[in-house]
């Protein structure tokens, strides 16, 4: 039987108008989201300090106003910590509209680009307060809620529609999460409606990652994924080239086929080409490792958290994320897409330690660690984006374990060799809230897998274990021959439990909104 088509958030008709369905229902009227339980989020400011005061937000202060000051009246009953950031408290009956009120503290309203931190924390309070009073909305029964814009609505409807996010369709509709629909309120700016909008589609993107990473090996095969994405991707308009395994071997991409032939899966190879600028100026370049299930293939993986190995097309699943997002957004920009699929196996076919496989280069690969195997699907992807002369080449990978005892899930680590990528990709994490952070990528480490007793370059380095993440990068330079180009270490940040306040536990389709951004800011600064 065929996979569930992927189609986890589909817009309504109405133009600042979000729902959020299960895949089963592919197309759905406005007029079938009219729900009997609405429920309104207000956000609410508070300081600290010897004299604690609490703000309304200009949204809430106007439903005080249309209320007789109800919110006046039943602030003071609540606990001094129940306003706090990100906290919320219910409130029913207050008006004939609305079943049930979320207030959700927005902390400080001096709120700002916190140095320390790296993260603009205005934004990602609005995130995370609207968050809350969504989800106690949906699980009180509200399936359509209005939401205040707390003085940033793309941040508000990034915060919702990342929060209602649930990936339970092969779970009995019985358990399934309720659908809920939001809406940003009555009466605002156009300005603030293109905001909303904007949130909203970002929100989808990342859902879009997500739903690709969560999804079981077994239904998510290298066929699947290739089929999901381009149907997501025609959607919006971009074109997608499905590659067989007759064109990786015309290609001589001997490093990709060699990680593939261990499975019975056949290896995919997508292309992927949005051309937003309308004319023929060189892309940007976005690669993605693929590897839909990764046991480690003989070099086997403990089976504790084996079962997580689904989501090592991460990368993979932020390219194609990413892209959809532009297209959606219509970013100025042109992106080419490249994810090699794959599975990694073992069996009687598939890499031993110590073998020796020839990239697209020409460079040859002793492989001596069959589980550094994502470094050798994206050498022959690197290789093969050099041919469309791209203005810049980022990879993105879930590459390293050693990336999530570097950094833990604070952020991604990006090697890059170009000062210009890396202060694009910095300031848009800062702006997102998905931060990154970056690595060395020194002389030192090159040595380390260069060294080799075999062939040209050594799939592991010469030094076990010691900055895994960083001669893993060093291996990939090797397969590079831009001026700009940029590696995201994304393992750190592949799976959320509850770092991130607006993202439920699971697969967090992390960074595709700071590689959004990154394309946005690309896009107006032409700097290459």
């Amino acid at each position: 039987m065929a996979p569930p088509l992927l189609s986890l958030v589909l817009s309504c008709s109405h133009a600042a108008h979000f729902c959020f369905f299960r895949p089963r229902n592919l197309f759905v009227s406005a007029a079938k989201t009219m729900a009997t339980y609405k429920g309104l989020v207000l956000g609410i400011y508070w300081k600290d300090g010897a004299n604690q005061t609490l703000e309304l937000t200009s949204e809430a202060q106007k439903f005080n106003e249309s209320t007789n000051g109800s919110l006046d009246k039943l602030i003071p009953l609540a606990s001094s910590s129940s306003l706090k950031l990100g906290k919320c408290r219910l409130f029913y009956g207050l008006n004939d509209a609305y079943q049930s009120v979320a207030l959700v503290g927005l902390g400080s309203s001096d709120a700002g680009f916190n140095e320390q931190e790296e993260v603009d924390e205005k934004r990602e309070n609005v995130r995370t307060a609207v968050a809350a009073g969504v989800r106690q909305l949906r699980e009180v029964g509200a399936s359509v809620v209005d939401v205040d814009p707390c003085g940033d609505a793309e941040a508000a409807a990034e915060g919702s529609g990342l929060a209602l996010y649930s990936y339970d369709e092969l779970k009995a509709p019985s358990t399934r999460k309720s659908e809920c629909c939001v809406n940003l309120v009555a009466d605002q700016s156009e300005a603030t409606v293109a905001a909303w909008k904007t949130g909203l589609v970002k929100a989808e993107g990342q859902n879009l990652a997500r739903r690709l990473m969560e999804t079981p090996a077994n239904i998510m095969t290298p066929t699947c994924f290739a089929r999901v994405a381009t149907e997501a991707l025609a959607s919006k308009g971009v074109s997608v080239i499905t590659r067989n395994k007759e064109w990786v071997v015309e290609k001589k991409m001997g490093s990709f086929l060699s990680v593939a032939k261990g499975s019975d899966e056949p290896p995919v190879f997508l292309e992927i080409s949005f051309n937003g600028r309308k004319d023929d100026s060189k892309p940007l370049a976005l690669v993605g490792k693929g590897i839909t299930f990764d046991s480690g293939g003989i070099s086997l993986k403990p089976s504790s958290g084996m079962d997580k190995m689904r989501a090592d097309m991460g990368g993979a699943a932020c390219v194609v994320a990413s892209i959809y997002t532009a297209a959606a957004l219509r970013l100025p920009i042109n992106v080419i897409g490249l994810t090699p699929l794959c599975e990694n196996m073992p069996s009687g076919k598939a890499n031993k330690p110590g073998d020796v496989v020839t990239a697209m280069n020409g460079k040859t690969i002793q492989v001596d660690n069959t589980d550094a195997e994502g470094r050798l699907v994206l050498a022959d992807a690197l290789c093969y984006a050099a041919t469309f002369q791209p203005t810049a080449i980022v990879d993105m990978a879930t590459l390293t374990g050693a990336m999530i005892v570097a950094l833990g899930a604070s952020s991604t680590g990006v090697f890059t060799n170009s000062n210009t990528l890396w202060n694009v990709l910095h300031e848009s994490g800062g702006v997102t809230g998905d931060r990154v952070w970056r690595m060395p990528l020194f002389e030192l480490y090159k040595r380390q897998v260069t060294e080799c007793q075999l062939a040209d370059v050594n799939n592991i380095g010469c030094v076990d274990r010691a900055g895994g993440s960083c001669t893993a990068a060093a291996f990939l330079k090797e397969f590079v021959s831009a001026n700009h180009w940029a590696h995201l270490d994304i393992a750190s940040v592949m799976e959320c439990k509850d770092e991130v306040p607006y993202l439920s536990k699971g697969m967090s389709g992390r960074p595709t909104r700071t590689v959004v951004e990154f394309l946005k800011r690309i896009a107006e600064k032409q700097p290459f």
